[in-house]
């Protein structure tokens, strides 16, 4: 099969980047027959990760740490008996602030890239997973999103391999386990591993090899020279000697000493010593309160809770409000939605908690705050907030979540919002402008969609929970993101559940289907998409009823059962021309036409597909007038009417390019490569395989690349250059054979027998005849029954042989 049909999925834009190529016998040339092929003009160069946070404002001393950390390099490369280094040392000690002013100091040494990921070890939320982090690394070193694999240990090993014989900096920042970390180790003597913790992770040193560097509290004169730079540009005359107190009541602990010094320093004209009474009044009630807990917790809590203390009310409020956030940061309008204020007037405050040091702003327009602050935040918004106050502000941020998302969702995929909301009450959602502006929000507000998904089930608003799942599908189903999509899909169903709510346990039931037909997990799929559509008929919901039918006729092309999708597709095309809904029924059109050509049943196809177009061009839904224009030129071609096919074909490829579609794109051109071949182009057709092949490597969809490199395979053998056609069919086959695809095998097995034969190796192409004459036993469909019949003519002893 050339597809696999349509459940109305578009695909988000992409940029896609055309190669300028002289020729045929430059454009491509093949490594060897067994390692793989490689398309002259293609290597791009690899992606260079830049990952590291900005370098710390106002660092003091640390010059025998760094000098540690220096040891581990020499003469400008990585010594092989040291590739991890442990920073250890009490909460706020300056344990982050040291990693990444090495880190930055050192960069030039990694030439390969820089990677940084806070595990939130001891955030009061859920601390990163490694699963999680290596798929933001994989992106990072250029893995595209459908290539990143769904088990942890194979993230792990394709980690590993991607950073063999490169020179990387990974910084794992505020782990909390070995276990956590162990999986992010790069596992090359060239590539260097700085971890930071509260704990010792004993055990990264002993059984991984890292050389632990512990952190101690800054020396007297340090932290008194911390306090002058940043107070000197606005105070001066200050008592060395209270300086020096100020240090001691701030456990000459950097955290502590930054955040009073920025008190000190906005109040130039109070005496200091009026501030270190104040500060020691706070100090003297934490004693009395928390007498079990350390001086250096004890000092820290008591600057938080100073300088906490005189900020104005707005911004207190804000702050303690921010314990309810449950993703790693926020924006302004977020922040809004929690406050339940207008966007313009929160801006304010979020710069006076900056200013206070009580945030950190990470990237413009984005707030975090350090694990110590929000564990401080959270403590406050429980004893200052009332439990009513602290519910409604949480249900207005995660309905700003909700709306958003639906608002993003409306401009990139329109057609895919099938979660009725009620109209939002208290926030007040993002508009925007372009498609592409709605996916960055997507990409920025990943997790923190994933976490609001989950506090909504864990605070009792299970609607919420499953709606904002549901309406998530279709996001993270165009960009691959199976642990997220997985994540949320599983609790949708859940909250759901806890409903009783038919309809959202269906649309959940939906979503794991896709997700796990998209994982090539077509068992699960199958369970999945069936208990949605008993729901769906037991509740009468019609609609979504041809929608799940519609996706057990997609399962039965996966598996080649042809009079299955037949009967499925059949079915939910009645439903929908019932219900008068237009772009469903071109879509089941298109759907149904795929199964009458794969059938071998072409002028049925062909008049689909007419009727189908003439209703996605009324409606301008380009996404499916491509696909079907793409299933249009494979019929007309077959049927010989290749001029036909050209123009159906040229037009699906403009829409793709207009659209810059990569996925789209790079599915299309391997047709146009066939049209090409059969105009007598094959030149012309090997430049569009070597496009496809191309984008398809970037989308990390293995078996459209290995589409892709069969057609070049089949363009090679036309030009008269078997020994290269060769190369393209055997790697094409290979991955055809690891994905357990048996009709793409056995059309690349059957491409490779006439290479062997066109380049004098006849006896050699027998035995690929005889394996892709054995795997078309599997199929009974009229298509797969004559090419099976094709081959048999060519096999000794065969000809006769009926079909079983």
């Amino acid at each position: 099969m050339n597809g696999v049909g349509s459940d109305g999925a578009g695909h988000p834009p992409a940029h896609v980047n055309r190669s300028e190529v002289s020729g045929p016998a430059e454009l491509v040339q093949a490594r060897d027959v067994y390692g793989g092929v490689h398309f002259h003009g293609d290597a791009a160069a690899p992606d260079v990760p830049q990952q590291l946070p900005g370098d710390v404002r106002g660092f003091v001393n640390r010059v025998d740490e760094q000098r540690a950390l220096d040891h581990l390099l020499s003469d400008g490369h990585r010594r092989a008996e040291v590739t991890l280094s442990v920073i250890t040392g009490t909460a706020g000690v300056g344990k982050t602030a040291l990693a990444l002013r090495w880190a930055h100091h050192v960069r030039h040494r990694f030439p390969d890239g820089q990677l940084y990921a806070n595990l939130r070890g001891y955030d009061p939320g859920e601390p990163a997973q490694p699963a999680q982090i290596l798929d933001r690394f994989l992106r990072a070193l250029g893995v595209p999103p459908s290539a990143v694999p769904v088990d942890l240990d194979d993230r792990a090993a394709l980690y590993r391999s991607r950073l063999a014989g490169r020179r990387v900096l990974v910084v794992l920042d505020n782990a909390a386990t070995a276990r956590q970390v162990r999986p992010l180790l790069p596992g090359s003597d060239l590539s260097l591993a700085v971890v930071t913790s509260r704990n010792l992770l004993s055990g990264l040193a002993t059984r991984d090899g890292g050389r632990r560097l512990t952190l101690r509290i800054l020396a007297e004169d340090d932290a008194v020279t911390l306090l002058r730079d940043v107070t000197s540009a606005y105070r001066s005359g200050d008592d060395p000697d209270e300086l020096t107190e100020l240090a001691r009541l701030c456990a000459r602990l950097p955290l502590a000493l930054r955040i009073a010094a920025e008190r000190a320093a906005s109040r130039p004209f109070m005496p200091l010593g009026e501030l270190i009474e104040d500060l020691r009044d706070e100090s003297a009630l934490w004693d009395a309160l928390t007498a079990e807990e350390g001086e250096e917790s004890d000092a820290v809590r008591a600057v938080f809770a100073w300088s906490y203390r005189a900020l104005n009310p707005t911004a207190a409020r804000l702050f303690r409000l921010l314990g309810l956030h449950p993703g790693p940061d926020l924006t302004v309008p977020a922040a809004a939605a929690l406050t339940g204020a207008a966007t313009s007037r929160v801006r304010q405050p979020l710069d006076a908690l900056v200013a206070a040091h009580l945030l950190e702003q990470n990237a413009p327009g984005r707030y975090e705050l350090h694990d110590l602050l929000r564990a401080y935040a959270v403590d406050q918004v429980r004893h200052l907030e009332s439990t009513e106050d602290r519910r409604a502000a949480l249900s207005r941020l995660l309905d700003w979540y909700l709306h958003t998302a639906d608002a993003a969702l409306d401009r990139t995929l329109p057609f895919y919002r099938t979660v009725p909301l009620d109209p939002p009450a208290d926030v007040t959602p993002l508009g925007f402008a372009t498609s592409g502006d709605a996916n960055a929000w997507f990409d920025a507000e990943r997790d923190n969609l994933v976490a609001a998904t989950r506090v909504a089930a864990e605070a009792g608003l299970p609607r919420t929970a499953w709606q904002l799942a549901a309406l998530l599908r279709s996001v993270f189903m165009h960009r691959n993101a199976f642990e997220s999509w997985f994540t949320t899909a599983r609790i949708g169903l859940a909250a759901a559940r806890t409903l009783d709510d038919r309809r959202g346990q269906a649309e959940a039931l939906e979503s794991l289907g896709k997700a796990h037909f998209q994982a090539r997990q077509l068992t699960e799929a199958a369970e999945h998409h069936r208990a949605a559509l008993t729901i769906r008929r037991e509740i009468g919901d019609v609609h979504g009823t041809a929608v799940s039918v519609n996706a057990l006729g997609l399962l039965g092309l996966r598996h080649r059962r042809l009079t299955d999708s037949l009967a499925h597709f059949g079915e939910s095309l009645m439903i929908f021309e019932q219900l008068g809904d237009q772009r469903w029924r071109a879509l089941l059109l298109s759907n149904l036409a795929e199964t009458r050509y794969e059938i071998g049943d072409l002028p049925e196809a062909a008049e689909l597909l007419e009727q189908a177009l003439a209703v996605q061009r009324s409606i301008d839904d380009r996404g499916q007038e491509g696909n079907s224009l793409f299933f249009l030129s494979m019929t007309l071609r077959e049927l010989g009417r290749v001029d036909e096919a050209a123009a159906a074909i040229e037009r699906a490829v403009t829409i793709a390019e207009e659209d810059a579609n990569q996925v789209w794109l790079a599915h299309w051109l391997v047709e146009q490569a066939r049209v090409l071949r059969a105009s007598g182009r094959p030149a012309e057709a090997l430049e569009a395989v070597h496009r496809a092949a191309t984008i398809q490597r970037e989308l990390g969809d293995r078996s459209r690349e290995a589409m892709a490199l069969d057609g070049a395979g089949e363009a090679y053998r036309e030009l008269g250059q078997a020994d290269e056609a060769i190369a393209f069919h055997l790697r094409a086959a290979a991955v055809h054979r690891q994905l357990g695809d048996d009709w793409q095998l056995a059309l690349a097995l059957d491409h490779l027998a006439a290479a062997l034969t066109a380049a004098g190796r006849a006896d050699e192409a027998a035995p690929h005849r005889g394996e892709a004459y054995a795997l078309l036993g599997r199929f009974a469909d009229a298509r797969a029954v004559a090419f099976r019949e094709r081959l048999a003519a060519s096999l000794p002893g065969r000809s006769k042989r009926p079909h079983r």
